[in-house]
């Protein structure tokens, strides 16, 4: 398989501190990345050494099947990126911004300004000055630049920082409809992990430096499922029970698991017939581990 990116041994290191620390990622075509981690645990470097903005201390960068390297080396016309706050002149027009990116990019399609400023919701702004916008609508402006040349991948750090929670939706449903009508391929970083764990089919996380966990789109579907969670002194009855019943039982641990719609819309005919067959449950719960509570104790930062 190609892969859009693909790292090996990834190092970097300032001075004492090693910054990110042999970093395997590899991220298929048409996938959306979210790459997730405490401030600090190597989320932007990482990112600027797929870029080729720094020079990894140790191993390598492939980006759509190129070496990344000294002197600009990279497939950087198929590229779009956002890292960081986003670079504009501030006495332009988000419109005059972008015509600038657009001459420089060598777009010959004069309307690809329009259409990018309409599809991220500038065309009230098209005419103000950059360095008048709020912290979302320089976002968003850096967003455009990012898309202007309509790219096969974005990397992107932070991309709905200063967003309202409008805005963030509809970041979040633009890249989705790239992904998914366009076959971009989407490498984000993020800390609003909700976000994140409703768009990206892929989840790595990073942690002091290192990729401590990658959650394929199964495990995140594991993630977002409710399920009812029972606990009896004779927990080999209530199983019986149960499977009497037609549930599908299954067995985690010290508790009973069910995953079924008529159990979680019902869980207190759950715990009838549990007690009529005299195996009365001492927990009944139906529970969701979001995204959050995940990564924070996979971390072991406090939830």
């Amino acid at each position: 398989m190609d892969f859009a990116i693909e790292t090996h041994g990834l190092s970097k290191s300032y001075g004492p501190v090693r910054a990110v620390d042999s970093v395997n990622l590899r991220v298929g075509p048409g996938e959306i990345y979210g790459f997730l981690g405490l401030n600090g645990a190597g989320k932007t470097t990482t990112i600027r050494a797929l870029l080729g903005m720094i020079r990894p201390s140790a191993g390598s960068v492939n980006v759509l099947g190129q070496a990344v390297g000294p002197n600009g080396r990279g497939p950087w016309r198929q590229v779009g990126h956002l890292v960081e706050r986003p670079a504009a002149y501030p006495e332009l027009t988000v419109r005059e911004n972008l015509e600038i990116a657009r001459r420089l990019q060598g777009i010959s399609d004069k309307s690809a300004t329009s259409h990018v400023i309409e599809r991220l919701g500038l065309t009230e702004y098209a005419d103000r000055k950059a360095g008048t916008l709020s912290t979302g609508n320089f976002q968003r402006l850096g967003l455009a630049r990012a898309l202007l040349h309509k790219p096969e991948l974005l990397i992107l750090d932070e991309p709905a920082n200063g967003l309202d929670p409008a805005g963030v939706v509809e970041i979040r449903e633009l890249l989705a409809s790239l992904a998914h009508e366009n076959g971009v391929t989407v490498f984000m970083s993020s800390h609003i992990l909700t976000e994140v764990d409703r768009l990206a089919t892929r989840i790595g996380i990073i942690h002091e430096g290192r990729l401590i966990e990658e959650l394929e789109a199964e495990k995140l579907e594991e993630i977002r499922s409710r399920r009812l969670e029972i606990k009896a002194h004779n927990l080999e009855a209530a199983q019986i029970t149960l499977a009497k019943a037609g549930f599908a039982v299954k067995i985690n641990g010290d508790m009973i698991v069910l995953n079924e719609a008529r159990a979680l819309d019902a869980p207190e005919e759950v715990a009838a017939l549990l007690v009529n067959a005299g195996t009365p449950p001492t927990r009944l719960a139906v529970e969701q581990e979001d995204l959050e509570e995940y990564f924070l104790r996979l971390t072991g930062e406090k939830v």
